[in-house]
């Protein structure tokens, strides 16, 4: 029997990988992110509390699709973003080779199925802000190496325009500027730097001036607030777990760029292969020396890895990249063979975990709502946290606010949710804990806990009369104030929702 060509192999595994990854988006449930990623593309905006806007943009359409059409709340066509962008990718990183970097038809198609079946890119079917910040990112990568091979003004300017989509999507796009910029520096061209600034600069000012009129919230929780008690400090363990997810997502690509390093040298030379080193080098040294003090997320490292594919395309021999390809074929064999038996192992079978809860809640979450449903009417819903308000508003279609103080991540609700209109109103406050009583007394006239029995456990409401606002702005409102919204003096204020609202000045 004929073995398969390499663009043989390509149309197989993209396939396959679709169909495998589409599967896959229809069974797995929401997760809480998603929710609340998903909640921002009901409602777009120029900006949004933990993150720049892009993804809440990226669904708003879909969102607007699913809303008004049968298929409402379709995991797969929500997730359409997150299932498509690694073929996209491959396809991007494909085309360069063959069109701008003159390589053949095999060595392009290789290099396309080492980014397609990347571990994580067989697997990772959730919408995030890595879903637009990959693409961007790859885009902007891939415009920039070409502008270095051709000395192209136009081109360093339109790699900055995609750059700053990306840093519209995640704040990580700035490591791929570094490497712009380092690139600038060592090839004494810092007119091509310069060009690339001006293409972002409009993004980064629309973000900028939404902060100035929101309470500065991205740079509070990005820079100040998300760090405060999440276990940074030195430590010996997170460089080795740094370590273990760069062997995981790209050990056989840095082995090869490792041995080949007398050719990666070589490669060096030529402007357009140095951007494309530094676009990968640059990230990597930043998050290894990050690492002792703090954890470093493998989806993280996904933008990054196209770069590296084309590094090893251009710099090193065909073979490398055919070994590269079987490692990932076979570790993406064993990550659908494992997914599907875990599918096809029943609910139950998950009883005794700590994580059964989380796996039966956005399941039956209908059934939930009508156990609650004598107790809704005419009441407001809210939960004590974002996890589960984003689940229940996806799934109920109601406003959903976050009681309590919360924590540092995913504070959108201080946005959403003016508590001022909830004074004297009755609420019904979903917890997957049993709540103490007292811990609501103090902002209700009357407080009753009731047990909702649901599969092999229980959930629980707080059914709270009559709303206290200045209890609440007192007992709440004032810690929140003092533990998130402690913005810098140096920074100007324009507008900030929660002092307006709460404790005007």
């Amino acid at each position: 029997m004929k073995a398969l060509t390499p663009p043989q192999w390509l149309l197989f595994a993209l396939a396959a990988t679709l169909l495998f990854r589409l599967w896959l988006s229809a069974v797995a449930p929401v997760t809480a992110d998603e929710a609340y990623f998903i909640l921002w593309g009901r409602v777009p905006a120029l900006g949004y509390y933990d993150h720049p806007p892009m993804v809440g943009w990226i669904l708003a359409p879909l969102a607007a699709l699913s809303d008004a059409s049968a298929l409402a709340d379709a995991s797969w066509l929500l997730r359409l973003p997150a299932v498509l962008a690694p073929p996209f990718a491959a396809l991007m990183v494909r085309g360069a080779l063959r069109h701008w970097f003159g390589r053949d038809d095999d060595t392009a198609d290789l290099a396309a199925l080492a980014v397609l079946l990347a571990p994580m890119n067989i697997w990772n079917v959730l919408i995030t802000t890595d879903t637009p910040l990959l693409l961007f990112s790859v885009a902007s990568l891939l415009v920039f190496a070409r502008a270095a091979q051709q000395d192209s003004a136009k081109l360093f300017l339109l790699s900055g325009v995609l750059l700053g989509l990306a840093f519209l999507s995640k704040y990580f796009a700035v490591l791929l500027g570094l490497a712009f910029l380092v690139w600038a520096i060592l090839s004494k061209k810092p007119k091509a730097f310069l060009l690339v600034f001006l293409g972002g600069l409009p993004f980064g000012l629309l973000n900028l001036y939404w902060n100035y009129e929101t309470c500065w919230c991205n740079v509070m929780f990005n820079a100040i607030n998300r760090h405060e008690g999440d276990g940074s400090g030195l430590s010996l363990a997170t460089p080795a777990l740094y370590a273990a997810s760069l062997a995981y997502l790209v050990a056989p690509l840095l082995w090869f760029a490792w041995r080949g390093r007398a050719a990666m040298r070589a490669a060096w030379q030529r402007p357009a292969e140095r951007a494309l080193i530094l676009a990968w080098l640059v990230p990597l040294a930043v998050f290894a020396a990050l690492s002792p003090v703090k954890r470093i997320g493998l989806h993280w490292l996904l933008s990054f890895l196209p770069a590296l594919v084309l590094s090893v395309a251009l710099a090193l021999e065909r073979r490398q990249l055919v070994a590269s390809g079987r490692v990932f074929a076979l570790l993406a064999a064993l990550h659908v063979l494992a997914i599907a038996v875990v599918a096809a192992v029943p609910l139950d079978a998950w009883r005794a975990t700590r994580f059964h809860a989380r796996l039966v809640f956005p399941g039956r979450i209908a059934e939930l709502t009508a156990a609650m449903a004598p107790d809704l009417a005419g009441k407001l819903l809210a939960t004590d946290s974002y996890a589960s308000a984003a689940l229940l508003e996806y799934h109920t279609r109601r406003p959903v606010a976050v009681f309590g103080r919360g924590t540092s991540h995913a504070r959108q609700d201080d946005i959403d949710t003016d508590w001022r209109a909830y004074d004297g109103k009755d609420l019904v406050i979903f917890r997957r804990e049993p709540p103490l009583k007292q811990e609501y007394q103090p902002y209700f006239r009357d407080v009753e806990v009731k047990r909702i029995p649901l599969g092999s456990g229980s959930y629980h409401a707080v059914l709270g009369s009559g709303f206290s606002y200045q209890a609440y702005r007192t007992g709440v409102l004032a810690d929140i104030r003092d533990r998130y919204y402690r913005i810098p003096a140096w920074l100007p204020v324009g507008h900030c929702y929660f002092f307006e609202r709460y404790f005007p000045r």
